[in-house]
């Protein structure tokens, strides 16, 4: 359980720093702040489905709480709402999509071993 934690969140952490990047944002305190927001948000949002299970409901609300709680710490470092809304989303939709398509393409592949 703890290497998939590791691994999500390592994951999670290069995806939105690549977002970032490609948003041009290149303040070592803004990107640092992706590191450590996303340590916080993660790994409790992972606990929560690992142990209540992965619904979509479960996800979604999961999915929004940690929206609004990387929001409002982009907020606080970049003063710009726009910005920390945008940060916050793109990053996290981002994220959450390409975990979904890795999740899908292993299950496939997966499911056409076993056939």
């Amino acid at each position: 359980m703890a290497g998939q934690l590791l691994i999500a969140l390592t994951l999670t952490i290069l995806i939105e720093l690549g977002v970032l990047w490609l948003l041009m944002e290149r303040r070592r305190k803004v990107l640092a702040l992706s590191v450590v927001i996303n340590v916080l948000t993660n790994v409790p949002l992972n606990l929560v489905v690992m142990h209540v299970g992965y619904s979509t409901m479960t996800v979604l609300i999961g999915e929004l709480i940690v929206f609004i709680v990387e929001a409002l710490w982009y907020l606080i470092i970049i003063r710009d709402i726009r910005k920390a809304l945008i940060y916050s989303l793109l990053c996290n939709a981002v994220s959450f999509l390409i975990g979904l398509l890795g999740q899908t393409v292993c299950t496939y592949l997966l499911t056409q071993n076993i056939n």
